[in-house]
């Protein structure tokens, strides 16, 4: 086993080459595989997770003890596959990687499927204020264009249909100031509502996930 793992360690180092390893060289010479598969498996972490510490490893002489790591990551995982870890890696928009056992998954996916619901109301709520202060840095740099072009219909050495130009040009600024107003009052609220619900979400699930 530990030839075989030394093996397909090497053959897989030339392609993290340069890459972080998960493991170093004084984790890996004083390695205690299971309670490193217990870490693993309580971060909800595959299998794979097992090559990696290999690939940092074999440049040490070191290969894992897959027994002891797979048995640790189990232990790990009864942790980790539980409603309110699921409703925590749902809620920050973490991926799911399906580590659940199938006795403990259907528990696992039902708080990480009120995490989503969650997520998804602060999600709203993050974009619609990017939005108003996109939109409010637009408008700012609106009025600054039609200042300077004010300042330059009033240059000496235009011609009429210069400064007509110019007063046209002034006159689209405004309509697209006027247009962009309406929508930065539109998304003003988009925020009033994404606020609204957001708090209609922590409200619903305080009781059984806690303050978060």
């Amino acid at each position: 086993m530990r030839i075989l793992l030394l093996a397909a360690a090497s053959a897989g180092a030339a392609l993290t080459l340069g890459s972080c390893a998960t493991m170093s060289e004084e984790q890996c010479l004083a390695a205690n595989w299971s309670g490193q598969g217990y870490s693993d498996g309580l971060s909800g972490l595959t299998m794979s997770r097992l090559d990696e510490h290999a690939q940092a490893c074999v440049k040490h002489g070191v290969a894992p003890d897959a027994g002891a790591y797979a048995a640790g990551r189990r232990q790990g995982l009864v942790r980790y596959c539980t409603p309110d870890k699921g409703f925590e890696v749902g809620r920050t928009g973490s991926t799911y990687a399906g580590v659940c056992p199938s006795e403990l998954e259907a528990d696992f996916l039902y708080g990480y499927r009120d995490g989503e619901i969650v997520h998804a109301a602060e999600q709203a709520l993050s974009n619609a204020r990017s939005r108003v202060d996109s939109l409010g840095s637009r408008l700012e740099e609106l009025d600054e264009k039609i200042i300077a072009k004010q300042a330059e219909a009033r240059a000496d050495g235009l011609t009429e249909a210069q400064r007509e130009a110019v007063r046209n040009r002034i006159a689209e600024i405004r309509r697209e100031r006027a247009d962009t107003e309406r929508d930065w009052r539109r998304a003003q609220d988009e925020i009033d509502d994404a606020e609204r619900d957001v708090r209609d979400v922590r409200w619903r699930f305080r009781d059984q996930y806690g303050s978060w």
